[in-house]
């Protein structure tokens, strides 16, 4: 396919921006927020399941909220949503600015949404006048979330040819259902992905924008309204890891004759945490985390010394040199665990994400044009994955603008402040039209 036919207010300075020209559009923002927040509402929290019904609620909204505004809109055979001005028949590569369109269970409403409303919103800046700005496009990814299948970036990498073939029987968080089965219920071309065909090549796009928000505390830390981003770190994870130990009675087992899954995970996870704090010390960036781990529910009982233990791993680095020495640290621990406690780990297919350094030419055109608004803007990297990861390792331009947002991120309390969004609109726009 080719793109072209497709709380912290009161203390902090905010910019004197270009947004009062288009007040009209806080009034749309916070409408479109609140009526795909409604739709797709799970209990307290917002669930947009990959390739599921939150996901598919959420694009058909879009696409209502495109034909209201008057924007040509098309699915791409991957289920990607892309939206242009309809008098905008300029044949060159466009800037495109997406983000995408599912969320982790029980998440926030921000996250992904925020960045494709962004690119609506300057796409309808540029109607009087297209030219003043290179031609855009604005794209709804799909599944950039990792939480479903086990596996993130999956529509961005599917567009670009990336995603193996592989993925396409990964099973669902339930144990029910593969991802290539999802991805037929929604009208994926799945024969085109298990073929590795991709509907973009990285020439096809001039650029790659994204807006999000920052889903750490440093923003709200520092009172930064908007922020530009200079990389992403990647990862390497396992989303299941199992210690096999020997099941046996609380109190008849003493403890050297005792082989507990339990214990030896808490080992293995105290051991690391000690690496990371040396090599933090080295200067290295890096973090590591363990989100899930439990013994069976079977088993479950007070009195039972856990035979087996089940667990996630993932560490996170803006350099691949240290992604690859923690992880030779982590084998090497799980060996020395095993040796010590009589266990044994086994592993499931190990999972990668490079990371990516964002273009210094739009970082330094984002900067521009937070100075042509009024005030200058602070550079920040992020911790967390984003699609534009994808699109800048395949030889595409990519830049991002953060925008502030409470409490972190993945969670319900996800708190974007409109005011805020409206800024990081801002700089997207100004950058774009900037000569």
């Amino acid at each position: 396919m080719m793109v072209s036919d497709v709380g912290l207010k009161d203390d902090v300075a905010t910019l004197p921006t270009a947004t009062g020209t288009y007040s009209h559009q806080t009034a749309l923002v916070n409408r479109m927020l609140d009526e795909i927040g409604a739709l797709t509402r799970d209990g307290e929290g917002i669930t947009r399941e990959t390739y599921g019904a939150g996901e598919e609620n959420a694009i058909q909204a879009i696409e209502q909220y495109a034909a209201e505004l008057g924007f040509a809109a098309e699915r791409d055979r991957f289920q990607n949503l892309w939206l242009r001005l309809p008098l905008d028949h300029r044949t060159e590569p466009p800037v495109v600015i997406g983000s995408h369109m599912d969320s982790v269970p029980q998440g926030g409403n921000f996250d992904g949404l925020a960045g494709v409303l962004a690119g609506m919103l300057v796409l309808d800046r540029l109607r009087d006048d297209p030219t003043q700005a290179p031609p855009l496009r604005v794209l709804a990814l799909r599944a950039e979330e990792s939480a479903w299948f086990g596996k993130a970036y999956i529509g961005s990498l599917a567009l670009l040819g990336k995603l193996p073939a592989s993925a396409l029987a990964l099973r669902h968080r339930s144990g029910q259902g593969t991802l290539g089965e999802a991805m037929q219920r929604s009208g994926v071309d799945v024969d085109a992905l298990a073929r590795g065909e991709a509907l973009l090549a990285p020439s096809d796009i001039a650029a790659y924008l994204e807006l999000h928000i920052e889903q750490g505390p440093v923003m709200v830390a520092r009172g930064w309204p908007a922020t530009v981003v200079t990389g992403i770190r990647g990862n390497i994870r396992h989303n299941r890891v199992r210690c096999l130990g020997e099941t046996g009675h609380s109190g008849a087992v003493p403890r050297w004759l005792r082989k507990d899954a339990m214990l030896a995970v808490a080992d293995l996870l105290s051991r690391l945490d000690e690496h990371w704090r040396v090599l933090l010390q080295m200067g290295m960036d890096l973090v590591m985390t363990t989100g899930m781990c439990s013994t069976p529910a079977r088993s479950h009982a007070v009195s039972v010394i856990p035979g087996e233990v089940e667990f996630s791993f993932e560490v996170r680095s803006q350099s691949v040199d240290t992604l690859e020495r923690f992880y030779q640290l982590m084998q090497e621990e799980c060996r020395a665990v095993e040796k010590s406690r009589g266990v044994r780990f086994e592993f499931d297919g190990l999972i990668r994400s490079e990371p990516a350094a964002m273009d210094p030419d739009w970082i330094a055109r984002i900067e521009t044009a937070g100075q042509t608004l009024g005030a200058p803007i602070e550079r920040l990297p992020s911790g967390a994955g984003h699609d534009a990861a994808v699109f800048a390792n395949a030889g595409v331009p990519s830049a991002m603008v953060f925008v502030r947002n409470e409490h972190g991120s993945h969670n319900v309390h996800e708190a974007m402040e409109v005011a805020d969004f409206m800024q990081g609109v801002d700089l997207l726009h100004e950058a774009l039209i900037a000569r």
